[in-house]
């Protein structure tokens, strides 16, 4: 996992730096488009194929891509392509996304909960959640009925969890000391 964060750190800097603070947020977008379709094993199949050539590779994936592309994330698909670093494309979309929130001062979070939060719920949930962390947040909801009621939320390497699950896990160690 290191190897592909080191190898994905210049292609995210060099990025970052030729689409400049303005339009980082939309090729944003784009790279983290491309780094789904990359993450598909059939396409890195035929990627890795000797017989293929890198344009066929560049057509098969921008032929995909439902959004457009502009020319920072076709540049970017290219140097990956002719380099032969398809598989740290989604590395390198998770290392632009953190240049991308450390400029604006976003954090990215994702909330586990146990059941599915609707549309009028969300932004009150993260109105609170930006309270409680102090910062901005980009909130990603990811149901995980495991936790039977409440909710988790992660942001960085910090963990919010105030679910029923970690309150019968309280309880549990609580009563067996």
């Amino acid at each position: 996992m290191a190897e592909l964060a080191t190898i994905a750190r210049p292609y995210a800097e060099a990025l970052f730096k030729a689409v400049g603070a303005n339009d980082a947020a939309a090729v944003s977008e784009q790279v983290s488009e491309l780094a789904r379709i990359a993450a598909d094993t059939r396409l890195r199949q035929f990627a890795d194929n000797p017989k293929a050539q890198p344009e066929q590779v560049f057509e098969l994936m921008t032929s995909v891509v439902k959004a457009f592309l502009g020319d920072g994330a076709k540049n970017l698909l290219r140097a990956v392509i002719d380099n032969g670093r398809l598989a740290a494309l989604p590395e390198i979309a998770a290392q632009f996304q953190a240049l991308v929130n450390a400029r604006t001062g976003v954090s990215d979070a994702t909330v586990y909960s146990a059941f599915a939060i609707d549309g009028a719920q969300l932004p009150e949930v993260v109105a609170s959640l930006e309270k409680r962390f102090g910062r901005k947040l980009n909130a990603s909801v990811v149901v995980e009925p495991a936790l039977i009621g409440g909710i988790r939320v992660v942001v960085g390497d910090e963990v919010l969890d105030t679910s029923v699950r970690a309150r019968l896990e309280q309880m549990k160690v609580a009563l067996t000391a």
